[in-house]
């Protein structure tokens, strides 16, 4: 079994802190930490996609 707990979150919550993230992001001054942030806010949004593919319907048409 994998020693890390997987945190399981709804996809409404991970949006919601990406794009508080992403805000607070842009709030920084430009430098090293604003580019951490900003790398931050993108994994979450990345997560928040994973997590609808993954809970996807079977059947559901492509989007086009």
């Amino acid at each position: 079994m994998d020693k890390r707990k997987v945190e399981e979150r709804p996809q409404r919550d991970l949006h919601s802190e990406a794009l508080a993230a992403l805000e607070k992001a842009r709030a920084m001054p430009h430098g090293p930490a604003r580019s951490e942030a900003l790398k931050r806010a993108g994994l979450l949004q990345n997560a928040a996609d994973m997590q609808g593919l993954t809970f996807a319907k079977r059947g559901r048409p492509p989007k086009t």
